[in-house]
Parts: C-alpha cells; sequence; structure tokens
C-alpha cells in the first residue's frame, strides 16, 4: 500500500469529478458556507461562515500535509456545478486501512446519485489501487440521513461508540461502519455498479 500525498490525484466518471481541495477553492465552497447552515449540523469540523469555512481549508491542507489525510473538491459533470468535499483520512499504512468521511454536499445534490458515484471511485481507488484491505466511514449517531446513506451503498454497521467526541452541539455518539475488501470483491462492487446506472 502507497499514497503519494504530493500526487495531483484526480477520480473522475461520465458523472463526478473529485479534484485535490485546496485553499483556492475557497470561492467556490463560500456559497455552501453562506447559504445552507443545516449542512454543519452534525460536522465536527464545520464550514459555516467566511471564517470557519478559512480555518477548514487551513485544517484540510495541513491533513495533506502531514499525509494524514487527501481531501477533494466533488465536481458534478451533471450540473457543471461544484458540488461539495469528500476525504481519504486515518490512512493507515502497517494495517493497509483507511477511512472515508468528512463528506458535505449542496442541497441541491441530494438524492441525485452523486454520493454513489464518488463513493464508487474512492472505494475503487482504495481496494483495487492502495490494496486496503478495510474502510471505514463514521457518523454522528443522529444523522440518520448520513448512516442510511452508507448502508445504501454497501456499508456494515458495527457499533456506536459513545460520547466520542464534540460536534456543533456538545458531545456525540459515533457510528461506526465499514466494507472489507473481501465484500468489495465478492459482490459489493458489482451491487453499487447498479446503484449508479
Amino acid at each position: 500500500m502507497h499514497f503519494d500525498f504530493n500526487h495531483e490525484l484526480i477520480l473522475e466518471n461520465e458523472r463526478v469529478k473529485l479534484a485535490p481541495l485546496t485553499s483556492s477553492h475557497f470561492d467556490d465552497l463560500l456559497p455552501f458556507s453562506l447559504n445552507e447552515p443545516t449542512l454543519w449540523d452534525f460536522s465536527i469540523t464545520p464550514a459555516s461562515g467566511k471564517e470557519n469555512l478559512k480555518t477548514y481549508l487551513k485544517s484540510a491542507k495541513k491533513m495533506r500535509k502531514n499525509k494524514s489525510g487527501y481531501p477533494f473538491l466533488v465536481f458534478d459533470k451533471k450540473t457543471q456545478k461544484v458540488a461539495g468535499s469528500t476525504r481519504f483520512y486515518s490512512i493507515d499504512f502497517t494495517h493497509r486501512v483507511l477511512s472515508i468521511g468528512y463528506t458535505w454536499y449542496g442541497k441541491e445534490f441530494h438524492r441525485s446519485g452523486l454520493n454513489r458515484h464518488c463513493k464508487f471511485l474512492m472505494l475503487s481507488y482504495a481496494f483495487e489501487t492502495l490494496k486496503v484491505e478495510r474502510v471505514e466511514f463514521r457518523a454522528d449517531e443522529r444523522n440518520k440521513v448520513s448512516v442510511a446513506a452508507m448502508e445504501g451503498i454497501g456499508c456494515s454497521q458495527e457499533g456506536v461508540l459513545r460520547n466520542d467526541c464534540k460536534g456543533t452541539t456538545g458531545r456525540r455518539n459515533t457510528v461506526v461502519l465499514s466494507m472489507l475488501k473481501s465484500e468489495w470483491v465478492e459482490n459489493k462492487k458489482e451491487k453499487l455498479i447498479e446503484k449508479t446506472r
């Protein structure tokens, strides 16, 4: 397993393009920060408002510099618009595992099928190029929509970490989900392909 954090990694198909997130994307993401406050209700790193967005982008840059994560800007080819952001993080070369998260999309892109395309690209890269054995996902226990979305792409819920971390309104419980390489190869990949058609 090798991940080149200096490489400009782009993942794309006919529907979506994932490109490295940088501070230059501030203006692209600002409308979401200013106009869609509910996007950050369950976020542990909310990007609501100008200052929070600046902090969010600095944190993303630092994560990549520290080689602990690789953030992406999500571009929807169908609408020709920036849709949001997602990233690989908690990349562990020794144990061949990583996490996918920090995912958010503007309301216009909810229930549009965009997320399934993003996750297909990221899971394909994780399991087939990086050769990881396990991909983990996490969500605030109250965020039923996010948990359902992860289960919808084939993740299995493993349990709940109680009082796990700070949220926007105090401590939160975190739902942990995952997908294994063996599951991806056996049938999860084909099922997700079907759902993106």
